[in-house]
């Protein structure tokens, strides 16, 4: 079994994530906008958030996978799901649990433009540094984490721990 050290309470999470709604409902108060969530990690937080939005959004998510069951991204990024929705001329907010190498994101934006979207923006539960390899700027992130494995509220170490409601670092 690994050990599970208490990082971020849920309490505390919800009330950062509302704070950072509010932000972003402010910011595209005029335009259309549409939340692409990354599977698997993201879809607790993009749930929370988008509940906590007072503007109208389209809905829809991406999948990728560059770690498998290891705690080191392999590099190699795939992509597991498209796109539904057409995102031509509209705002697109990419909804990411963890900005980590930031390889991923650099992957998608890269995807994302090829559908001409009018912007493209980051909007990320933790923002890592710690293994940073590519030039990324969240635009919206809830907490800045300087190093450690994360679970809960959506992350996962080899599927498990998804369900947790709260953030916690993994020690292997």
């Amino acid at each position: 079994m690994h050990e599970l050290i208490p990082l971020l309470k849920k309490d505390v999470i919800y009330m950062r994530v509302a704070e950072v709604a509010r932000k972003i409902s402010a910011d595209y108060k005029d335009s259309e906008l549409v939340l692409v969530g990354i599977l698997k990690g993201a879809f607790v937080f993009m749930s929370d958030l988008m509940r906590c939005l007072t503007i109208p959004v389209e809905v829809d998510f991406i999948g990728t996978s560059s770690y498998g069951s290891d705690t080191n991204s392999s590099g190699k990024i795939n992509l597991t799901k498209q796109l539904d929705i057409n995102i031509k001329n509209k705002n697109v907010l990419i909804i990411e649990d963890i900005v980590d190498t930031g390889s991923t994101l650099v992957y998608l934006i890269n995807y994302l433009k090829s559908f001409a979207p009018k912007s493209i923006k980051i909007c990320a539960l933790l923002d890592k540094h710690e293994r940073r390899k590519a030039d990324i700027k969240v635009d919206y992130s809830c907490y800045v984490i300087e190093s450690g494995f994360l679970v809960g509220y959506g992350l996962d170490y080899a599927e498990k721990y998804r369900n947790l409601p709260e953030i916690y670092q993994l020690k292997l």
